[in-house]
């Protein structure tokens, strides 16, 4: 009998459907948020990014995570796994948050 896997997660994922642009060489690209953790992000991207690669995303997140109004946050960070395409072509990237910084809203 096989055993459990082991969650290797340490913290809450909220499975948003929200727009993300992700900064990857110098080039801003459109991607849509699968979830996003205190710790880490998953999103859907069409090309492929290197894991180890590092990256930035703005993302806004709404009232329902923030318990307060919507808050837009800017990220840094670095790709941790690339899982393979789905149907639509589009690739799971999931990357770890190593710096965050709230922006003000214009």
């Amino acid at each position: 009998m096989a055993e459990p896997q082991q969650e290797k997660r340490g913290a809450r994922r909220f499975p948003l459907r929200v727009p993300v642009t992700v900064d990857h060489e110098n080039a801003a690209q459109p991607a849509q948020l699968r979830d996003v953790s205190a710790r880490g992000i998953c999103f859907y991207l069409e090309s492929a990014i290197a894991q180890g690669s590092p990256i930035g995303f703005t993302l806004t997140l709404p009232p329902e995570i923030t318990l307060t109004e919507s808050i837009r946050v800017q990220c840094k960070g670095r790709v941790v796994r690339v899982e393979n395409a789905r149907a639509d072509g589009k690739l799971a990237v999931a990357a770890v948050i190593e710096e965050y910084e709230f922006l003000a809203e214009v």
